[in-house]
């Protein structure tokens, strides 16, 4: 006779195979690349993990997934932590992952190579890009973790240098968030009005300590690298150790290999400058006193070919002298002379007198005809003299016409007009107001 098999429901079976899994698989760790991870508007995270034969599904929950030291991304090969977990609504299982790391330096030395080659085809790293870090500037922005020996070493560095106001914008430098956290931090350096109350900074230094690649991976992070890239303010990036090389490095305006050295990049040394002030200072007194006594030399040498002064004066005077002396006796030759025309010419003074008066008789009869047409004689028989504004002679009714105004001088006075109007049909002329 057939033994009698047990029947269950649906709830049933997919409780006891719930049941089952979870207990004989409650604590596992599974090695395998992700793919198809997605963040929903939950927090949570979704996700495979996958070999050469298999998938299997995996859940990370968002308070999880905050503390992760890396953020899901697919190729990446990790083993996660965790337990495995039935989902009796799709009849599937899945990993609750719990924890999670990258298998190996390999798989992220492998995912860092391919992203650097990413960026660098889209010209991120091009040189063009590379803005100058200022020579002397006010204000440092800071990007680092606000506890910690690395902000610290920059402000001591800072400090001995050159003196500057430093301005730190704390953010976390590793585990879940803190490559958002990073971007935003420049992105609010440079928001930052030039004459507001907070200045805004003249260079940003973004660093962090050393640590291992998982650490500092926060530097890789794509939100972190276009952050840097839009950046307006020349940034120097400070990631870690000296040998450590991280994506922002290659995208900053200028690696330090240490916190320490971003400060030293950031300021000169003061005592330098003012040595090498001095230094030019020195060099500019010597180089002008050179330089005028070269003038002097040069001026002495040729006032040795000029004569005195007082012997060019002298000299000078004499000439002077001997044309003044000269002049006297020209005068006088002059006098001389005429006089003795004269008196060869034999006029006597009766004749001279007579030619005077035929000279004096002449002059007054010029005299008696300019009076005659002078314009008091003229305005005397009746005749008028017509002036426009500008005190010219108007000679007829044409330039009357082009006159705003005329000056009529008679022989006991004068009156002025000015034109009320150009034309008239009732008058059949030009009308004028007598004023």
């Amino acid at each position: 006779m057939m033994e009698q098999i047990p029947e269950f429901s649906v709830s049933e079976i997919s409780f006891e195979i719930k049941r089952f899994v979870e207990t004989a698989f409650n604590k596992v760790r599974v090695r395998g690349e992700i793919f198809g991870a997605k963040r929903a508007d939950s927090g949570h995270w979704y996700l495979s993990l996958k070999d050469e034969n298999a998938v299997l599904s995996a859940v990370i929950w968002k308070g999880v997934a905050n503390t992760l030291p890396i953020k899901p991304e697919d190729g990446l090969e990790v083993v996660a932590t965790g337990k495995i977990t039935t989902f009796p609504g799709k009849s599937s299982y899945q990993i609750v992952i719990e924890q999670m790391e990258v298998a190996g330096t390999g798989a992220l030395l492998k995912l860092l190579e391919e992203r650097k080659q990413r960026y660098a085809a889209e010209g991120l790293f091009d040189a063009i890009h590379k803005k100058k870090i200022p020579f002397l500037p006010e204000t440092i922005g800071v990007v680092t973790s606000a506890s910690g020996a690395v902000i610290r070493d920059i402000i001591h560095r800072v400090s001995d240098r050159f003196p500057s106001h430093i301005l730190l914008w704390p953010t976390p430098v590793q585990g879940e968030g803190a490559a958002e956290k990073i971007a935003a931090a420049i992105e609010g350096f440079n928001k930052l009005s030039k004459d507001g109350p907070i200045k805004r900074p003249d260079v940003i230094i973004v660093a962090r300590g050393g640590g291992s690649l998982e650490d500092l991976w926060p530097f890789n992070e794509d939100v972190v690298i276009r952050a840097v890239f839009a950046s307006e303010i020349p940034l120097i990036s400070a990631v870690g150790h000296e040998t450590d090389t991280m994506l922002i490095d290659y995208v900053s305006d200028k690696r330090a290999p240490t916190p320490t050295g971003a400060a030293e990049f950031a300021v000169p040394v003061r005592n330098e400058l003012y040595s090498q002030l001095m230094t030019t200072q020195s060099r500019l007194v010597n180089g002008t006193h050179r330089y005028l006594e070269e003038l002097k030399n040069r001026i002495e040498g040729l006032g040795r070919g000029i004569p005195k002064l007082d012997q060019i004066l002298n000299e000078n005077t004499q000439k002077l002298d001997d044309r003044i002396e000269r002049l006297k006796l020209a005068f006088q030759n002059f006098l001389t002379n005429k006089k003795n025309q004269v008196e060869r010419t034999g006029l006597r003074p009766y004749y001279i007198l007579n030619i005077f008066e035929k000279k004096q008789e002449n002059l007054k009869n010029l005299a008696i005809r300019l009076d005659s047409v002078s314009i008091d004689s003229v305005l005397k028989r009746g005749f008028a003299w017509v002036r426009n504004e500008q005190q010219k002679t108007v000679y007829d009714t044409k330039q009357a016409k082009q006159s705003s105004s005329l000056e009529i001088k008679f022989i006991d006075g004068s009156i002025k007009t000015k034109v009320v109007s150009k034309k008239n049909d009732s008058l059949q002329g030009d009308l004028f107001d007598f004023m």
